[in-house]
């Protein structure tokens, strides 16, 4: 069973309760990273921080991440080595960052993307997986040289 990691600040936080439930209806093993309540104050690193983390030590197989635009979620997952997270608004770029790039964080706007389209994406997102293609692995090979010439 796939264990599916999600969290989302306030501008998020309607979008994650849904996904959370849709998710759990279609047997994944669901951790809630917050936030727990809806506090219009709160900032997105809070939460998708410690999601991203447990996506790059494999606590978790796969994250979803959601604050208003999406944008600041895929900004901060990013920061943490061995994440690949990216903003996404269309089904193609949900299968093929997975299958091309191992995505393993979906970033979604919770006052961008409606609610359907939102199950839609994560739904292709998570049925994806990565081809294994030697230019992939090739430049995934660059990407992880990069975040070790970071440290």
């Amino acid at each position: 069973m796939m264990r599916i990691g999600i969290a989302a600040d306030h501008g998020g936080f309607e979008l994650k309760v849904q996904l959370t439930e849709a998710l759990k209806s279609a047997g994944y093993e669901v951790t809630d990273f917050g936030a727990q309540e809806l506090i219009t104050g709160d900032d997105y690193p809070d939460f998708v921080v410690p999601l991203a983390r447990a996506v790059a030590n494999g606590d978790v197989t796969r994250g979803v991440a959601i604050c208003g635009s999406g944008v600041g979620a895929c900004v901060v997952a990013n920061k943490v080595t061995g994440v690949r997270a990216c903003l996404i608004h269309d089904n193609f770029s949900a299968h093929q960052g997975t299958e091309d790039d191992d995505m393993n964080m979906i970033c979604l706007g919770g006052l961008v993307v409606g609610n359907a389209l939102a199950w839609e994406l994560v739904k292709t997102f998570l049925q994806a997986e990565f081809s294994g293609n030697e230019r992939f692995k090739r430049r995934l090979a660059k990407v992880t040289a990069l975040e070790q010439e970071a440290k």
